[in-house]
């Protein structure tokens, strides 16, 4: 199973270009069987601009998840703690074998309902290799 995940386009371009190798987020996935994660840039890209393997996920603190990643974190500390605000757990998904789209890819043209997710959604196929030609009502 795939996962589409929004992320603010300039944590996806750090992404992209190697800076980032951690996604930070204050939920875990439910399912364990995530295959690919679409990097759904949002406003005002809007668009999905690539993909990405995730290695490992680690579950932490904030302080000790900052404190064992903050060099490849993508992100400034400011910015990390203000996220993890009154939380006592957090997770950080350790991102490989990423893929820039060269076309990025407008999600309205698969799903013409399309409403981006708040943080991420379940995808039951894999658009990008045409299984959605037979079944875009999963989305």
């Amino acid at each position: 199973m795939d996962v589409l995940l929004s992320i603010k386009p300039k944590f996806a371009e750090a992404i992209i270009n190697g800076r980032k190798k951690y996604e930070f987020r204050k939920n875990a996935f439910s399912k364990k069987d995530i295959g690919s994660v679409y990097i759904y840039s949002t406003n005002p890209i809007k668009k999905i601009v690539g993909i990405f393997k995730i290695n490992n996920i680690i579950e932490g603190r904030p302080s000790t998840l900052w404190y064992q990643l903050k060099d490849d974190a993508g992100i400034s500390e400011e910015e990390f703690f203000a996220y993890f605000k009154n939380r006592e757990v957090g997770f950080a998904f350790q991102i490989v074998d990423v893929e820039k789209f060269e076309t990025p890819v407008d999600p309205k043209i698969i799903f013409p309902n399309f409403v981006p997710p708040q943080s991420f959604c379940y995808l039951e196929f894999s658009f990008m290799h045409g299984d959605y030609e037979q079944d875009r009502s999963k989305f």
